[in-house]
């Protein structure tokens, strides 16, 4: 017998070889009809692989985030096994689960593939599915592996097996089909019901602009066809709010090939909205004591070499450039943290002035592959609203505590109320891959968690994901719509303060090395904008609008009365335009509510004589009529309760 810990720490007695399909059905009989992976000790399995050792298990369901990779995992199994019926000789690249469905990459060959194939692709999946096919799982050696792809003629495979050690390699086998994976895998395919394959695109063999491209198609099943439904419904209102549709309608932002590829270009009424948030932080900031600075676009190559960045980034950035003289270089900088490093350590400090805080919105570049690119959510050139925090030991929870306060100042401000948090710590088993003392990890790490339960938040802590400097915060929002984005990272950092050699004089006359924090709530001002534009399907908080008043006459007879209630909201901090076209009325409101223009003042004969404008809501109708000084602090009293 083996024993067999529950999430809930209560322990059962099993046979030696039991499996997690076993176990949940000796729970309950609802359980197994549901139960799609079980996690054995760290390790995700098939729910028929057996359990051998004593071991701490948790089984995952369709509400579980690790269910739904193993249900969308198994489904690209499925649509690889499909592909291969229909289209004997394609060779396939690598096929994972995604945050929302699965894809693989697949070589053609000759042979041609378009969205019109996809109903046939989907109904040979769907077959199989009613076929009850089991996964198999099959552990193979090396050679073997290696045997079974050559005769295959698959060189993706065999690419992929020469990275593996042996004793490491598996199989899995549903139908005629078998597939290099490490799993897990459903215990068999009748629990796909629900399929949608989405879309096609090009992807370069291992992201490699040298290699093959090859075809990577996109998408989607679920247990049951009602979930289909929505998510499709989900799908088309994603398509409304798309950032790159919204941002050409509303004119905020633009690309040119003649400036280049994945380099934003921001329009007057974009440059304006980045303005007013970039504003509004340096507003926050001013108050939590930060210091604005202003750093180059460019380094020595030496900077980022003394940093690791270039290390790290090199293959994933522009190129050095070469100066006159010989052998010097510089680079467009990749991250803004090794100026600030710096300009810390341009002259001494006591452990009196720590913490310093130093802020900037700071442009950087990254060389994304031109198949990476996506609107301004993948970029070549963004801005990070960074800041570094040098602090003592004894600060970094107290420093940490407020860079929460401003994250979630932020969130409530744009309204962005569903989120979670996940704190990344090192991996206890193998903490020699981590830089610092284990006095100073453990240190940090206590420091995020008191400080997560100070602000009451509910947080994930997660073995492992910390980066190799120290631990993590990490806040995950969700959008109207149900989507997950990061937004908001607050990391600790060892690493740059003892490769720059940065100290301070402590109050024992001796030098000591400060702590790091970087942060970025925003993250980047591009990303973070076309988050929030579909977040908000483009209908931004009134205070960030670019344009919060459309003053519409309603006959040319009326544009100068317009242009004089255009000047009192002027003088009033508020943002207006009159249409001065040659429109009727109801068009000018239709077109001002597409812009999505918060308010709409219509002026006329009535209005003109009494000194009043007639107001409009968006989404709302008429609110009446009123004095055009009233509706202006009226919208001055909700800008400042919105921001403060």
């Amino acid at each position: 017998m083996i024993n067999i810990t529950l999430p809930d720490k209560s322990v059962r007695q099993y046979p030696e070889g039991v499996t997690g399909l076993e176990i949940a059905r000796s729970i309950s009989e609802g359980l197994a009809r549901n139960v799609l992976s079980i996690k054995v000790n760290d390790a995700i399995w098939d729910l028929t692989r057996p359990i051998t050792t004593d071991a701490n298990i948790k089984l995952f369901t369709w509400d579980n985030e690790e269910g739904k990779a193993t249900f969308w995992h198994s489904s690209a199994h499925l649509m690889a096994e499909a592909i291969e019926h229909l289209y004997p000789g394609a060779k396939f690249g690598i096929g994972p689960d995604i945050e929302n469905g699965f894809y693989y990459d697949i070589d053609f060959g000759d042979q041609q593939i378009s969205s019109d194939d996809f109903k046939k692709i989907e109904d040979t999946m769907l077959q199989f599915a009613r076929e009850k096919q089991q996964y198999v799982r099959r552990e193979v050696s090396k050679a073997e592996a290696l045997d079974y792809f050559s005769k295959k003629g698959d060189e993706y495979k065999l690419e992929l097996i020469s990275d593996l050690a042996d004793g490491t390699i598996s199989f899995y086998e549903s139908g005629k089909f078998t597939d290099l994976c490490r799993g897990p895998h459903l215990p068999d395919t009748s629990g796909i019901k629900a399929i949608k394959l989405l879309a096609t695109a090009g992807a370069y063999w291992r992201g490699d602009e040298k290699r093959k491209m090859l075809t990577r198609i996109y998408g989607i099943s679920f247990p049951k066809a009602s979930q289909l439904t929505e998510h499709l419904a989900l799908l088309e209102e994603a398509k409304k709010r798309d950032h790159r549709k919204l941002g050409k309608e509303l004119e905020l932002f633009t690309f040119s090939q003649k400036v280049g590829q994945g380099l934003p270009i921001w329009l007057p009424k974009g440059a304006a909205l980045r303005e007013r948030l970039e504003n509004f932080l340096k507003s926050v900031q001013k108050k939590a004591g930060y210091q604005q600075v202003i750093t180059p676009h460019i380094g020595n190559v030496e900077l980022y070499k003394t940093s690791g960045h270039f290390q790290k980034y090199g293959k994933d950035s522009f190129q050095p450039i070469s100066t006159p003289v010989e052998g010097e270089q510089y680079m467009l900088k990749p991250m803004n943290c090794p100026h600030h490093c710096e300009i810390f350590s341009h002259k001494p400090h006591s452990y009196k002035e720590l913490p310093i805080r130093l802020a900037e919105f700071g442009t950087v570049y990254r060389y994304e592959q031109s198949g990476e690119l996506h609107g301004l959510t993948r970029v070549r050139s963004f801005t990070q609203d960074d800041a570094h925090i040098f602090c003592r030991p004894d600060q970094l929870k107290t420093e940490f505590i407020g860079v929460i306060d401003i994250v979630l100042h932020i969130f409530r401000t744009l309204n962005f109320e569903n989120f979670i948090t996940q704190i990344s710590i090192r991996d206890p088993k193998n903490t020699e891959k981590y830089i610092g003392s284990d006095e100073n990890w453990e240190k940090a790490e206590q420091a995020i968690i008191e400080a997560v339960q100070e602000k009451g938040l509910t947080a994930t802590i997660v073995e492992g994901e910390a980066a190799f400097y120290g631990p993590k915060l990490d806040f995950m929002v969700r959008d109207a719509i149900g989507r997950k984005w990061q937004l908001g990272t607050i990391q600790v950092d060892y690493n740059l303060p003892e490769r720059f050699d940065l100290e301070y004089i402590g109050a024992d006359n001796q030098k000591h090395r400060p702590i790091m924090i970087h942060r970025a709530p925003f993250g980047s001002m591009e990303r973070f904008v076309a988050v929030l534009l579909e977040h908000t399907a483009g209908k931004f908080p009134l205070w960030l609008t670019p344009t919060q008043v459309m003053i519409l006459p309603i006959s040319e007879k009326f544009i100068d009365y317009a242009r004089k209630v255009q000047q009192i909201l002027e003088e009033n901090e508020v943002r207006s335009q009159v249409d001065e076209r040659n429109e009727k009325t109801g068009k000018k409101i239709r077109d001002a509510e597409l812009q999505r223009v918060p308010y709409m003042l219509i002026v006329g004969e009535k209005e003109e004589a009494d000194g009043n404008v007639s107001v409009r809501k968006q989404g709302e109708g008429d609110l009446g009529s009123r004095p055009t000084l009233e509706f202006a602090e009226m919208i001055r009293e909700d800008v400042k309760k919105m921001t403060n």
